[in-house]
């Protein structure tokens, strides 16, 4: 059972990557006519706990980064199944997401705390670009 549910996080990634009309992450990502994209509310709670996550970790009150990818992956996971953005909000979403979800992918197969730390240190900027482009 415990290996099943290993396999679904990536078969919604799959999901999820061919089921959009993306771009693709090869594009910068960009703001709407200067102002940040608005993410739908069934969304938003998703990425509020995984950022908090983050912020618990950093300031010291985990040190698990196993648990901290896993915890992520489950709300990666939680986002794309509560999704119902469509057009280029969405796939501005993308261009964000996509990058993001490869360093909580990254964290996850980490093997040393020097690496793992590196990979916060990027989860961390990519919670910061969010906030920028995003609302």
């Amino acid at each position: 059972m415990k290996k099943q549910l290993k396999t679904i996080p990536y078969f919604l990634l799959i999901a999820f990557l061919f089921g959009c009309n993306s771009k693709g992450h090869e594009t910068a990502i960009y703001l709407n006519n200067g102002e940040k994209w608005k993410i739908n509310a069934e969304m938003k709670p998703h990425l509020d706990e995984g950022n908090r996550i983050l912020t618990a970790f950093i300031s010291g009150k985990e040190f698990d980064f196993k648990k901290l990818a896993d915890d992520m992956k489950i709300q990666n996971n939680s986002l794309i199944q509560s999704c119902t953005m469509k057009g280029e909000p969405h796939d501005v979403l993308h261009l964000w997401l996509i990058p993001h979800m490869e360093i909580v992918d990254q964290l996850s197969k980490a093997t040393t705390p020097e690496e793992a730390n590196e990979l916060i240190i990027q989860l961390k900027d990519s919670y910061r670009t969010f906030q920028f482009y995003f609302e």
